[in-house]
């Protein structure tokens, strides 16, 4: 997480955070710290997801400000999470960008153009409303569920267009 993103976390969340307190953060997002997960502090460059040689399926940026988004396509990284999605573009794997900002000014729009030539996916949160989503929640999901996708992790958190139901929201 960036330090913009931190901020943008506690004003809109009431929840500040201390990115120095890694599990901390992470409670924040998961509640708890799962076995599989570790924290590097955004301004840490010598760690493995900073290297190429690091290997990983890939990487998704949610939400990505275009101010990170710039950056990560001008291939001037400031921090970790920049430096990280640099890696994947030269590396060739996946890079998912979910961008946060809405309307789109058009110097956003041509460092997606290029970040798309480089090999990411631009993925915004565009919820389908085929699927009867009637509530905030499902709308979430499935622009999880489609980022999920395109990262290749199975999921059922969105009823497919054509599909029939595969779960229910635990209020039905």
């Amino acid at each position: 997480m960036s330090e913009a993103g931190a901020a943008v976390f506690a004003h809109e969340l009431g929840a500040p955070l201390d990115l120095h307190d890694g599990p901390g953060v992470v409670r924040a997002y998961l509640g708890e710290t799962p076995p599989n997960v570790v924290y590097h502090h955004v301004r840490e460059f010598e760690v493995p997801i900073a290297s190429g040689s690091y290997r990983h399926d890939g990487m998704i940026v949610c939400p990505c400000s275009t101010g990170s988004m710039g950056r990560i396509a001008s291939g001037a990284s400031s921090n970790l999470l920049e430096r990280a999605a640099e890696v994947c573009l030269k590396e060739r794997r996946k890079l998912i960008l979910v961008p946060r900002e809405t309307p789109l000014s058009r110097i956003a729009i041509k460092n997606m153009l290029e970040l798309t030539d480089a090999g990411a996916i631009i993925l915004p949160a565009s919820p389908g409303f085929y699927s009867a989503n009637d509530s905030v929640e499902r709308l979430v999901d499935f622009v999880v569920s489609r980022v999920l996708d395109h990262l290749g992790v199975e999921n059922n958190l969105m009823q497919r267009y054509g599909e029939p139901a595969k779960r229910k929201h635990p209020e039905e």
